[in-house]
Parts: structure tokens; C-alpha cells; sequence
């Protein structure tokens, strides 16, 4: 994992009907291997113009609006359901159950190609042509021809304080908006304090007691000081569940070798998925370019594929029992 020698930066990507139901638990913002597979597509179209390709991406979302509805007399959502047109024999065809958003998000790409400035020009014409030709997501990219839209080229110093400066001038175009960072540290940490009364509980149960609204009795009640009131519990920061990757749940099968396969030339598992603990965070407390970038990840042996993100490392105080 080197650190990358430029930035491409794709400022107010809107995106249409995007996939809102990443994995079984949750549903919502897409996962991070979305925004990594289409770094990864873009490369691949892009080879011809790069030597060491793309190293790492960044996620902002400005906006996001979930296609859902609240039904009369009903708490819960439910999300906008499409119907495909009529069939060949003219009946109704059936509702295809899948939940959409709209979005509007901003990637901050890692560059491993330093462009001289005579080919800086001709690439971002290339990529912007190509960027379109993709679906992020599961969605449908929008063209946008206001100039400020436009992909962009941040050449990155060598020494690591102007890095840092620079660093602080790009997270000023990022507002307003929150990037998703990643926080394993925080679960390690709920997953301690569960155990002190519980020896039994596992990462599940930390998730889960993070991501959910706890109501117990917190702060004394000002009328009667003996007694305590109930109320929410606080989580030290905006936490979400959030799906970062896949683990075999099966052997790693030669091509060809599984009937009815998407791709018969590469091998093949069968994978379930993998969930971690990440948070909102604005722009302007990420202090460096390290703590934004996601990367993918591949233990072939274990059979973990997943993208990563480095934001835990650079924070010091990550005390999470904090009320």
C-alpha cells in the first residue's frame, strides 16, 4: 500500500437510482466496495494511459435520498418499488423488489502515475468520456457540463507536511458533506466493555449495540435525585454499520468449474458477506489523505476480500465508553 504520487478528483458526481441494499443487515448508502469496483472498472478501461494505475479511493456524500415512502397509519418505510413493463403475452409483469437512492457524491482517487502537464489535459478529457460510460453503484451517472464539475488533476509533493497542506485546501471543496471513514478500533473497544458483563458476546453484539438506539436510565431525574431518567444512550460519533467486503464460504473453484458462472475464465467461491463499524465524518476533521482513501484488500488463503481504511490510525483518542 504506497502512497500515491497524485489525486484525481471527481467533485459532485449525481447519481441515479444507485443500489440502497448492499448486504442482508442493513440498507442505506452503498458499500464501500461499490465506490472501490468502480475505481477498479475505470482503471481497467483507463490501462492504456496508466502504468501503475489507481491506488485507493475517497468517499464524500453530499446528498442522499432514499427512494422510499411511509405508507398511512404505518412507522416503518417502505421502499418505491419498480414494475416492468407489460410482457410479449400482454400481461402485468411483477414488481421488481429492490431499493434505490439518488446521491450526490464526491471521489478523491489515489494516483500512482505522476502526468507530465502536456498529458494532464488529454487524460481528463479521456477519463470524463469514459466516467460516464459506467454505472456507480448500480446507478446512472448524470452529465454535468458546468465547468467545476469537471475531473481534476492535484499533483501531491513529495514531503509529507506539504502533502498535508495541500490536503487541507482539497477538504475545503469537499464541504459541505461527511466522509465515510472506517472504525474497527471503536467496535474493539464496545466489544471490551461488553465482555466485562458478559463473557459470551462477539462482534455481532458489539455492531449491533452500536448501531441501534439504547434506552436506559442515564441521567438523574432534576425533580427526584435519587432516581434517573431514561434516555438514549450517546454513541461518541455518527457510527453505521457498514458492509466492506466478501469471505469464502466455500473452496476457491477453477474456471469453468461451477455450472451457470458469470465469468468462465476466472476462478470462482461462493462468499458471504462481511460487515464492519464506520462513521460520518466532515471533511474538515480529517487531518490527512491517508485517513480517507479506502483500499481493497485479498487474502487469497483465508479468503477475505475486502476494502480497508486507515482513519483509526492517525486518531489518538478513541476512548468510546465516553458518555
Amino acid at each position: 500500500m504506497t502512497d500515491p504520487k497524485a489525486l484525481i478528483v471527481l467533485p459532485r458526481l449525481q447519481v441515479q437510482n444507485a443500489n440502497a441494499v448492499s448486504g442482508p443487515l442493513t440498507w442505506g448508502f452503498p458499500s464501500p466496495t461499490a465506490f472501490s469496483g468502480f475505481v477498479h472498472a475505470l482503471e481497467r478501461r483507463l490501462a492504456n494511459s496508466l502504468e501503475e494505475g489507481f491506488g485507493g479511493v475517497g468517499i464524500v456524500c453530499h446528498k442522499f435520498e432514499p427512494q422510499v415512502s411511509q405508507p398511512a397509519g404505518k412507522y416503518t418505510r417502505v421502499f418505491n418499488l419498480a414494475r416492468h413493463p407489460v410482457g410479449k403475452d400482454g400481461k402485468t409483469a411483477a414488481i421488481v423488489e429492490e431499493g434505490r437512492a439518488h446521491m450526490e457524491v464526491s471521489l478523491v482517487i489515489g494516483l500512482n502515475d505522476h502526468l507530465d502537464e502536456e498529458d494532464r489535459e488529454a487524460f481528463l478529457s479521456e477519463l470524463n468520456r469514459t466516467l460516464y460510460l459506467q454505472r456507480l453503484a448500480g446507478g446512472t451517472l448524470l452529465p454535468r457540463r458546468d465547468r467545476r464539475y469537471q475531473p481534476q488533476y492535484w499533483s501531491l509533493p513529495i514531503d509529507r507536511q506539504s502533502q498535508d497542506v495541500l490536503f487541507m485546501k482539497l477538504r475545503r471543496r469537499l464541504l459541505p458533506g461527511f466522509a465515510l471513514v472506517q472504525r474497527e478500533d471503536r467496535l474493539q473497544q464496545r466489544l471490551a466493555w461488553l465482555r466485562q458483563t458478559d463473557a459470551e458476546s462477539n462482534a455481532l453484539d458489539a455492531l449491533l449495540d452500536l448501531s441501534r438506539l439504547n434506552i436506559e436510565p442515564d441521567v438523574p431525574d432534576p425533580d427526584n435525585p435519587d432516581e434517573k431518567q431514561w434516555g438514549i444512550r450517546k454513541n461518541p460519533g455518527w457510527l453505521v454499520p457498514i458492509p466492506v467486503g466478501y469471505a469464502s464460504i466455500s473452496p476457491l473453484y477453477q474456471p469453468g468449474e461451477v455450472r451457470n458462472a458469470r465469468d468462465n475464465e476466472t476462478p470462482f467461491c461462493f462468499v458471504e458477506n462481511l460487515y464492519s463499524l464506520g462513521e460520518w465524518v466532515s471533511p474538515h476533521r480529517i487531518t490527512t489523505l491517508q485517513q480517507l482513501l479506502w483500499h481493497q484488500q485479498a487474502d487469497v488463503e483465508k479468503g477475505i476480500y475486502r476494502c480497508s481504511n486507515r482513519y483509526a490510525d492517525f486518531v489518538t483518542n478513541t476512548d468510546i465508553n465516553n458518555k
